[in-house]
């Protein structure tokens, strides 16, 4: 019952100074919109992030040649000789914990059809390559292991080359293009994917067998890279071991050596994506904190303020009996509500920036519970923090000489 009529005595006297008490809110308010914008931000990045590298493929693991080395300056390693068909067909028969794995060889060249033409790339590989990317035929079909084996001239095309050499909305399947004066048939279209989370065109790409692209196009007997599918995405780390093994074994390298090549999964390419993610967020959430800090120090302001002008009544109140106890808790209560009331309004303020960012910006977000909890968390402890020492400094003042303030 006593801190029942606490409660309505602190309540009466934020009541009673709405304006004043608003605008004490205001830092608490921002800072509690900020940080739950922030974390929905972060939160619903990562999980854009994730799920478009998983879109990719999430299981795959590529090999490619060269020493590994994952500054912003590495290349493509196209110009490093050190895998081989002997790798792959070895990797094929050893490796227990690839579903799918494909050699993979690619050039650039201009695609021709009569009087259109377009620069693409061109892809050689074998028909893993579909299930290792996740990738669907529109229409038509993937070319076999027996045309493989023949070198046979047939290709299966993305959207974006039908969309070029194909522009009068002729059905591609069927028909011969040309790249680099080599003639293909198409026998099939890939689904549309759009562009990948490095902003590249998935759709502009060719497919063809690898044999014929090595014999016919580029004239070279080693691969440009390897890739392949893990049985899971559990066991992908395992997986990428499991491969260095055995072709440290196959390219004859000693303890001491450094691999010639490099093996990647996109669990890392996630992981470091998330990561770097996660890095702006905090920052994000710490400056926006601040609000809170500034919002904490308005409390106490006010809290000061607000001894001040009671001063005669906390006299008296005291001169009547009240305890220094009460007095204490009136103040600290008062001091919280006006904190948890303003993350309220901020938690509030903070689902409605969301959604406006999401509409209007485009922006993934993804607003977690633990972001709501921890706000609402942060106003109480603000409440009772900021509140305590004006809340002290009015239960230790003497009776007779509060009376005496004026």
């Amino acid at each position: 019952m006593r801190l029942l009529n606490l409660i309505k005595i602190a309540f009466k006297a934020i009541v009673l100074n709405k304006m004043r008490t608003l605008l004490t809110m205001l830092g608490i308010i921002i800072g509690v919109a900020s940080v739950i914008a922030m974390l929905a931000i972060g939160e619903g990045s990562k999980e854009s992030i994730r799920t478009t590298i998983s879109a990719m493929g999430s299981n795959m693991i590529t090999i490619r040649p060269g020493a590994d080395d994952r500054g912003p300056a590495r290349g493509s390693g196209g110009d490093v000789q050190t895998l081989t068909l002997k790798n792959y067909e070895v990797l094929k028969e050893q490796a227990a914990l690839l579903s799918y794995i494909t050699p993979v060889v690619n050039g650039g060249g201009q695609i021709i059809n009569g009087s259109n033409n377009w620069p693409s790339t061109i892809y050689g590989v074998n028909p893993d390559y579909l299930n290792i990317k996740v990738v669907d035929l529109q229409s038509g079909s993937m070319f076999t292991n027996a045309e493989v084996k023949s070198a046979s001239k047939v290709a299966v095309i993305g959207q974006t080359v039908v969309d070029n050499v194909f522009p009068d909305g002729q059905e591609p399947v069927g028909q011969m293009i040309r790249f680099n004066n080599i003639p293909f048939k198409v026998i099939g279209v890939l689904e549309e994917k759009g562009e990948n989370t490095f902003g590249q065109d998935q759709d502009d790409v060719v497919i063809a067998p690898y044999t014929t692209v090595q014999k016919r196009i580029l004239a070279i007997d080693y691969l440009n890279q390897i890739m392949a599918s893990a049985v899971s995405e559990d066991d992908a780390p395992d997986a990428v071991t499991e491969v260095t093994q055995i072709l440290r074994t196959q390219h004859k390298l000693m303890d001491n050596e450094d691999d010639d090549f490099s093996v990647r999964s996109m669990e890392e390419l996630i992981s470091t994506f998330s990561s770097t993610s996660e890095m702006l967020t905090i920052l994000l959430v710490a400056v926006a904190s601040i609000s809170l800090l500034i919002g904490g120090i308005g409390i106490m302001n006010i809290m000061y303020v607000s001894v001040k002008e009671r001063t005669k009544e906390i006299g008296l109140r005291m001169a009547v009996g009240g305890k220094g106890s009460d007095i204490l808790m009136q103040f600290l209560i008062e001091a919280i509500l006006i904190s948890i009331t303003g993350g309220l309004l901020g938690v509030i303020l903070g689902l409605g920036s969301t959604v406006f960012i999401e509409k209007f910006l485009h922006w993934p977000t993804s607003v977690a519970l633990y972001s709501i909890v921890i706000s609402f968390a942060v106003c109480a402890i603000t409440g009772i923090f900021f509140g305590w020492y004006p809340a002290r400094k009015a239960a230790a003042l003497d009776p007779i000489t509060a009376l005496r303030y004026e």
